[in-house]
């Protein structure tokens, strides 16, 4: 397993934990580690998985200093986002129940890894998750909308898009964007618990019955729905680039 994966077992179930310090930035390295921690775990025979990062930040999203090192390097570019997609594609086909244990800040591409998880405990307190992408100057791709409409309504779902919004846990569960809110300390017990009752039931029926009212988070991750031709090209415009200087300028603070 990588060093970018740290790996847990409790029973039948496991908890695979970002640590890529300071913010689980996810750079392609840590995407394909996830990826391949997914699989095989899967291949393994665990039963459930848990998705941990934090404690204080879940992942803060895609590397953005080492996206726009790549500069206008098209090939490369197309490189890193694929890298992530895989990993969202890759729990979004998990064939187990995937918890999210969200102990921290949850923006952008953090927030989207979420998405793709069937569940998720979000620590209670000061932190922060969703889809900003537009306030930093990216355009968020059909797929993504379509998983964040599935998981809080259209109208809810445009108004957060559209706005860049980011919301605190306490708003985040009110409108099931999280599950479940915990003290940081207990979000990815709580996270095991979820699993553990789903564990209870019997297997067969529920992974099929799972795998039928999840058709719809695999379909929005198509390639065709996420289009990352068209998004590599929406990145150099000028606005975007704009918006991604100004992002690294106050990373850079």
């Amino acid at each position: 397993m990588s060093a970018l994966i740290a790996t847990t077992d409790h029973g039948p179930l496991r908890v695979l934990r970002l640590q890529r310090p300071p913010v689980n930035a996810l750079h392609p390295a840590l995407c394909h580690a996830l990826a391949d921690a997914v699989d095989a775990t899967v291949a393994a025979g665990a039963q459930a998985l848990v998705l941990a990062g934090g404690p204080g930040v879940f992942s803060a999203g895609l590397d953005v200093p080492h996206l726009m090192a790549l500069g206008d390097d098209r090939a490369a570019l197309l490189q890193a986002w694929s890298a992530f997609f895989r990993a969202a594609r890759t729990l979004a086909a998990c064939p187990v129940p995937v918890a999210a244990a969200i102990a921290g800040h949850a923006p952008a591409g953090g927030c989207v890894l979420a998405l793709c998880c069937d569940w998720r405990v979000m620590a209670e307190g000061p932190f922060r998750i969703g889809l900003n992408e537009t306030e930093v100057g990216l355009v968020v791709p059909e797929g993504i909308q379509a998983l964040m409409a599935r998981t809080v309504g259209p109208r809810q779902a445009e108004r957060l898009l559209v706005g860049g919004r980011m919301l605190d846990a306490a708003e985040a569960a009110r409108i099931g964007l999280v599950d479940e809110l915990a003290a940081v300390e207990k979000v990815e017990t709580r996270a095991r618990r979820w699993l553990e009752g789903l564990l209870q039931l019997p297997a067969m029926p529920m992974r099929e019955t799972r795998a039928i009212a999840r058709r719809d988070v695999l379909a929005a991750l198509a390639p065709e729905r996420i289009d990352l031709e068209r998004f590599v090209t929406h990145w150099t415009h000028p606005d975007t680039q704009a918006g991604l200087r100004a992002l690294l300028a106050r990373i850079g603070k």
